[in-house]
């Protein structure tokens, strides 16, 4: 697994004998494009080694989405249980359980995005070691039911420990190739992670009061992983591929939001044809999934990847960006439930289940993304104010979702006319050189 943790220097790094370290025009950088098919006049199995930073036109793979897309079946289950726990009153146990299995799939997502990014050379046995990590999270999506009901984490434990003895054999398969520096942080990676799995057994025998300080434990260990492992070697991987791949499952997890608030809004109209009641938080909740993809995408990042403290920051960061948004959706259902007489929780629950996830996530975009390209007081202020103002929509009753769906579409109005403001002032231009942009930044 490759951590946000390390980034190497910006440009291509200088080929090394040896060392599987590609500038972005040699062959070997070249023939590991993400397009390629291994049955295309290529060998089936190839070396694995590293690819270079520079390496234009880098993209996401079929693989990779692919990825992605049996990833998320596991955060749709993990976001049904949160539903389930929170409707029923058991909201502190439900978030814990959903904080202990959403740290698995993150995890082990990010540590193969990482990998991928680096060392993806597209060969056969490449490809079947990453269906096996897909072969994994779908083992532990099976058992995210067992484990928020009747506290049995075996199916967890397993599909996760299959995913990262499968990223182990990558970093082995690394290690075999490279030389000197590189070979020592690829053994690293795979050692540290091999003996990660030892510690996670333990969740299995252990009683349950001891559990959660095992997995902080745990926690801990594997993300010091990529901290010792990288200290005298950074790995290749490549900004704007990175950047793209956090963008992608960003989308994703927002879809499958908008996706499980759309069935709970049908399943409740068809039984209860309550639409007064449902209209309110269909409307806040699409205007929340609306403003939450807009922030996140309002500017590309890939220009602050540059040192290992802003990646660590980053790419950890992302556990609280992908967590919320997903917890969104649980949110949104659990409101739906409520408003039906379904969850029997009071409305101030049910409304902080959709503004404490929507504030979060507002937060922790601010926090990774936005605050580094704004200009000015009253820019910067703009989303931490918005996140408190959501937190203060939980006690207005029944209007809260759409109360806070439109403080989240006010925040984005009121960055493009700042930004807009700030774009047609001489003064900004000279003190602050921005990126390049998809659109106005909020």
């Amino acid at each position: 697994m490759t951590s946000s943790s390390t980034p190497s220097n910006s440009s291509a790094p200088e080929p090394r004998p040896g060392s599987g370290t590609a500038p972005a025009s040699s062959p070997a950088s070249s023939s590991s494009s993400a397009s390629a098919s291994p049955s295309v006049g290529r060998a089936p199995v190839r070396r694995l080694v590293a690819r270079g930073r520079g390496e234009e036109h880098r993209v996401a793979s079929p693989l990779e989405l692919f990825f992605d897309l049996c990833f998320v079946v596991a955060v749709a289950q993990a976001g049904i249980q949160l539903v389930h726990a929170v409707a029923e009153g058991h909201a502190a146990e439900g978030v814990v359980n959903y904080a202990m299995v959403f740290f698995a799939i993150w995890w082990a997502w990010m540590n193969f995005t990482w990998f991928a990014s680096a060392y993806d050379n597209d060969d056969v046995l490449y490809r079947l070691v990453t269906l096996l990590q897909i072969a994994g999270v779908l083992v532990l999506a099976a058992g995210v039911t067992r484990a928020f009901e009747d506290h049995d984490w075996l199916l967890i434990v397993l599909g996760y420990v299959i995913m990262r003895l499968a990223m182990t054999a990558q970093w082995l398969r690394a290690a075999r190739t490279a030389t000197g520096a590189e070979r020592v942080t690829a053994l690293r990676y795979a050692g540290g992670v091999a003996l990660c799995q030892v510690g996670w057994l333990g969740l299995l025998v252990l009683p349950e009061p001891a559990r959660p300080w095992l997995f902080l434990a745990m926690v801990i260990a594997e993300l010091c992983v990529p901290v010792y492992a990288e200290k005298g070697f950074q790995t290749s991987w490549h900004p704007h591929h990175i950047a793209e791949r956090y963008g992608l499952f960003t989308i994703i997890v927002l879809g499958e939001t908008i996706l499980a608030a759309t069935v709970a809004v049908k399943s409740a109209v068809d039984d209860n044809e309550a639409l007064g009641e449902l209209l309110p938080i269909a409307v806040g909740g699409l205007l929340i999934v609306f403003s939450a993809w807009w922030v996140y995408f309002t500017v590309p990042i890939h220009s602050h990847l540059r040192s290992s403290k802003e990646s660590f920051l980053w790419g950890y960061g992302h556990y609280l960006i992908f967590a919320s948004a997903a917890a969104i959706g649980a949110g949104l259902e659990v409101a739906v439930e409520q408003a039906v007489h379904k969850a029997h929780i009071s409305t101030l629950a049910a409304s902080a289940a959709v503004t404490l996830p929507t504030a979060l996530y507002l937060l922790s975009v601010w926090a990774l993304h936005a605050r580094h390209y704004k200009v000015g007081t009253a820019q910067q202020t703009v989303l931490p104010v918005s996140t408190l103002a959501v937190i203060v929509c939980t006690f207005l009753g029944r209007g809260a979702v759409l109360a806070a769906g439109i403080v989240a579409t006010v925040a984005v109005a009121v960055g493009v006319v700042l930004t807009a403001r700030g774009h047609s002032t001489p003064d900004a231009h000279e003190t602050h050189e921005a990126p390049e942009t998809h659109g106005t930044r909020p």
